[in-house]
């Protein structure tokens, strides 16, 4: 195994600390209007189907030790209820250098008509775990007992919430991650501790439709902060829907951080989607970071009467 000097280590502690509603517990990944109930616990089988939702993110190519972020989700209609009730679960994987965090949560909402669109509101209960491998830390002869020179771990409660609107060609939301702000106590004589700031979302998007149906331009933006750092991105994708497969091609802009290329299509429900994140903040262009979405949605309401007839809420 390397190992990393421990001054290194230090460093890249405190960076870590610092971005930490950014790196670690605020997953950026670029295609986030695909994985809006992950961002908004509100957004929860807001289609009235099953909805499996994958992403996977390899951030900074070229550098060792690069963060990479994982994350899976199954949001479902409670069907024996009404459609109006979501609810969901999801994991999260992230890795960078030495630390690792893991997510795992429950979530629901429940879909009010109102106007002519839906007010939704939801909510998520989760456990973090964070966790820190010592054994790659070269502390020399120091013996430093503020490092770990082990794998050490720690747990703790999590709470999110979220409200959204949406109506036929537009949606706006708002959601709270980490309400509790829990401390993470690591390993068993609980030394070092990690505290994790609240951190805020607000994300909308609105369709622009053509005289030609087959076409649309679907915009999104979204703002998250901690009110210390914060990170906005504006979306715009061109769609092509056509009777057996959709197709789109798009950009992202994230300003003084990153432009994003988008590209991905839809066939048989199964949606994959790819994004390239170029960074402009002093990276190499081609050291930016790659990342792939995945999404099925299938209607498997058994207490329908009749054909599986089924009016769908989705708005984007």
């Amino acid at each position: 195994m390397r190992r990393f000097p421990k001054k290194l280590c230090l460093l890249g502690l405190m960076c870590y600390c610092v971005s930490l509603a950014y790196a670690q517990y605020g997953a950026s990944f670029s295609q986030y209007w695909a994985l809006r109930s992950f961002y908004n616990p509100a957004a929860t089988a807001r289609d009235g189907l099953l909805d499996i939702q994958g992403a996977y993110s390899m951030q900074m190519m070229g550098y060792e030790d690069a963060p990479a972020t994982m994350y899976a989700g199954v949001d479902v209609p409670v069907y024996f209820l009404s459609p109006r009730h979501g609810a969901g679960v999801g994991f999260l994987n992230d890795e960078a250098g030495l630390f690792s965090h893991k997510r795992i949560h429950l979530q629901y909402a429940y879909h009010l008509p109102l106007g002519k669109g839906f007010l939704s509101g939801g909510l998520r209960l989760g456990m973090i775990s964070q966790g820190f491998d010592g054994s790659g830390v070269d502390l020399g002869e120091s013996g430093d007992p503020s490092f770990p020179t082990s794998e050490v771990s720690g747990a703790g409660f999590d709470l999110d919430f979220g409200l959204e609107y949406r109506r036929k060609n537009w949606y706006v939301g708002f959601s709270m991650m980490h309400c509790t702000m829990p401390t993470i106590e690591l390993g068993d004589d609980k030394l070092q501790t990690i505290s994790i700031p609240a951190v805020y979302y607000l994300m909308g998007g609105y369709n622009i439709r053509f005289e030609n149906p087959l076409y649309q331009v679907q915009t999104s933006a979204m703002m998250r902060t901690d009110f210390i750092g914060y990170r906005g991105d504006v979306t715009a994708r061109l769609l092509y829907t056509g009777s057996k497969f959709h197709f789109y091609g798009g950009l992202s802009y994230t300003p003084l951080n990153s432009v994003s290329f988008l590209l991905g299509g839809k066939v048989y429900g199964v949606t994959l989607g790819y994004s390239y994140e170029m960074y402009t903040s002093g990276i190499g262009a081609l050291n930016g970071s790659h990342e792939l979405t995945l999404g099925y949605q299938i209607d498997l309401n058994l207490f329908k009467k009749g054909k599986n007839k089924h009016k769908s809420i989705r708005i984007l």
